[in-house]
């Protein structure tokens, strides 16, 4: 088995990110360099890179005067945030499975073999932008640009909640399967098959995260 050595600024940014997560530091709580540093027995440096890092994956928020704090989480927003992307995502899909060709498909294919690698690999962070590179792939024939936007919105609304369901709750795995089926039912022309399981994948990736979130509440 390989070792794999981290630098640094890496076990930082998932020390950090990991004591969001478990919610050792709440929704809410300013992130003090200076304290996070002495804690992890390192420079500022690498902590204010870890922050950033942590802020494009949603788990964390600059305010001015304020400095970072961990972003607020809370199920009742992923009931709405999840709900809403499985009934528009589910209309884009309806739209687009007639138009897809052959080429969307083998490139939809490669995302999920990409994303497979990079789960064995532990990139979580690059597998979320694969993961919504793959949905945008079924998605891309749809023709509803209005509607394309409101998911896009949506989306980054729900990035860090995606995030947490493939960091804690066992989302690569439950995903990869699920992913393989939709794109099975969308390449054999099941509109309402395909529709259905996509709707089943969103709804089931927000029941895991509840769970987390309603264990990190608790």
């Amino acid at each position: 088995m390989a070792i794999v050595h981290k630098t640094r600024s890496q076990v930082v940014v998932e020390t950090i990110r990991e004591k969001i997560l478990n919610g050792e530091i709440k929704s809410g709580e300013p992130l003090r360099q200076a304290a996070l540093a002495e804690a992890l027995n390192v420079s500022r440096i690498p902590v204010r890179e870890a922050l950033l890092q942590l802020e494009g994956e949603g788990l964390v928020k600059f305010e001015p005067h304020k400095g970072a704090t961990a972003t607020e989480v809370s199920a009742e927003q992923v009931d709405e945030l999840f709900e809403l992307r499985a009934m528009l995502e589910a209309e884009l899909l309806s739209h687009s499975i007639d138009n897809l060709s052959e080429d969307d498909y083998s490139d939809a294919e490669t995302i999920l073999m990409t994303l497979s690698q990079q789960a064995n690999e532990d990139s979580q962070s690059h597998s979320g932008k694969l993961n919504l590179n793959f949905h945008a792939h079924l998605y891309s024939r749809a023709n509803r640009p209005q509607t394309a936007e409101l998911v896009k919105a949506l989306n980054q609304s729900a990035d860090r909640y995606v995030r947490m369901h493939l960091l804690l709750a066992g989302g690569f795995s439950k995903a990869a399967g699920e992913h393989k089926n939709i794109l099975e039912l969308c390449k054999q022309g099941d509109k309402e098959g395909a529709c259905l399981a996509l709707k089943q994948h969103i709804l089931n990736a927000k029941d895991d995260i509840k769970v987390l979130l309603l264990k990190m509440e608790g």
